[in-house]
């Protein structure tokens, strides 16, 4: 059941006395492999992260949000362009190295940063891309005026911002050299971004703020490390070591958060926070107490911390149990910004959440999809489909279809792919429905 607001913000753009209603900044705050229990607001009970919490607690908690896929690219190239991975030539990572690279944004796909540009809006994205090494496949090609960020796909490490000995750092087209961790270096070109457009008002502000952090290499300031050795010295140190990098990136979001605060943009600003997909369990993080966790279709990989904030329009400590997938913020964001959507989305707008209404998504089908190389995978792709209480899946493209019903088995225990037939057939059909649309598309 949707929470309800007492608030309506969206109809119309015009308020009650014929006065166009501004139009709101949208931050969209994109973490990287952070885990649902990696965040204490999302049942978290060893770490620590009271500025996401902050978020949800200020505006809208969502309980049951997904990301689109299991890993970065997929999950990121969704997210700007409201439309299944492998429709817009993502299904799997796209990386540094050709021979292992999954995937190639398809180039007349309409995404977010254009649309709202073409709106008017002043575009920008800090942080990792992943999403292309070269025009057109690159940040200020695809919609954006501003690019301080990382192109590829991980970091060797968060002091070096090399990946494979390679500089990906870019302003712009044009490669840089930084110093210092690269969480605080994308918090302090983030905060530089928002000080200087709020200093020339007037023109709505759309940055995503797309953290490399907590993604393994998992590298916290010793500092960070030592507080959290200080108030539990039992913890065992795989698991410290991430508390201490999500506690980190926490920190690093509040001095955002502060910066809203101090340029005067908080209220009129929309802050979105989520993660790309479910936390590396073999890195220390926690998905808790879903199963599973990065790479896999159960739960673990796919249920992340999710939350809106804009305290204009959105009443301040709601929460709601509103099924949704991370792209939805896509169409959300056009509505809000009085954008028309371009057709052929697979995203749907949550804004019927935020006025407190309860959509229907009962009938709504949740696809996911991610191919990749190896001995593992063999270059083929594996996907999982929910429908209502159903969820079929796979983990690999070798392994047997399992299926549950997660209404009644959140965790996932009991595989009834045996004992339903009927349902199987149908969700197998359905599946195969979506296979054949993303097939259309190529992704080399």
């Amino acid at each position: 059941m949707a929470a309800l607001i007492g608030i309506a913000f969206l109809q119309p753009t015009m308020t009650g006395q014929g006065v166009m209603a501004p139009r709101p900044n949208v931050l969209i705050s994109l973490t990287d492999d952070q885990g649902y229990a990696d965040a204490s607001g999302w049942g978290g009970t060893d770490v620590r992260t009271p500025n996401l919490d902050r978020i949800a607690a200020e505006g809208l908690h969502f309980n049951r949000m997904r990301a689109n896929a299991t890993v970065c690219s997929p999950s990121r190239a969704a997210l700007l362009t409201g439309r299944d991975a492998d429709r817009v030539g993502v299904p799997g990572v796209i990386r540094t190295a050709p021979d292992d690279s999954w995937g190639r944004l398809t180039p007349d796909v309409p995404m977010l940063p254009a649309l709202l540009r073409g709106a008017g809006y002043h575009t920008a994205i800090v942080g990792k891309w992943h999403l292309g090494l070269q025009p057109p496949d690159t940040p200020n090609a695809r919609g954006f005026d501003l690019f301080h960020g990382f192109l590829g796909d991980m970091m060797d490490s968060y002091t070096s911002h090399l990946r494979h000995g390679q500089n990906y750092l870019r302003r712009n087209e044009a490669t840089i050299e930084a110093t210092g961790h690269a969480t605080d270096l994308f918090t302090d070109w983030a905060i530089a971004h928002l000080r200087e457009r709020a200093a020339a008002p007037g023109q709505p502000v759309f940055p995503y703020l797309a953290y490399n952090a907590p993604h393994f290499p998992i590298e916290p300031p010793a500092e960070a490390v030592a507080r959290v050795r200080a108030r539990a010295p039992d913890m065992p140190d795989l698991r410290m070591k991430a508390v201490a990098f999500d506690e980190h990136l926490d920190a690093a979001v509040g001095r955002v958060l502060a910066a809203l605060d101090a340029t005067g943009l908080a209220r009129e600003t929309l802050v979105a926070f989520a993660s790309d997909n479910g936390g590396s369990l073999p890195h220390g993080q926690r998905n808790d107490p879903w199963r599973g966790g990065k790479q896999q279709h159960y739960d673990g990989g796919l249920r992340v911390p999710f939350a809106v904030r804009w305290p204009a329009r959105v009443e301040a400590g709601q929460r709601t149990d509103h099924a949704g997938q991370t792209f939805d913020l896509f169409p959300t964001v056009l509505d809000l910004a009085g954008v028309p959507a371009p057709a052929g989305l697979d995203a749907v707008s949550f804004a019927p959440v935020l006025r407190g209404e309860r959509p229907d998504t009962s009938t709504r089908e949740m696809y996911f999809v991610r191919r990749e190389g190896g001995a593992a995978f063999g270059g083929q792709a594996y996907h999982a489909l929910i429908r209502g209480p159903w969820k079929l899946l796979r983990n690999n493209p070798y392994s047997p279809l399992e299926l549950y019903r997660v209404d009644r088995d959140p965790q996932e225990t009991t595989n009834l792919a045996d004992g339903e037939p009927a349902v199987l057939k149908e969700m197998k059909s359905l599946l195969q429905g979506r296979i054949q649309r993303g097939g259309a598309v190529p992704w080399q």
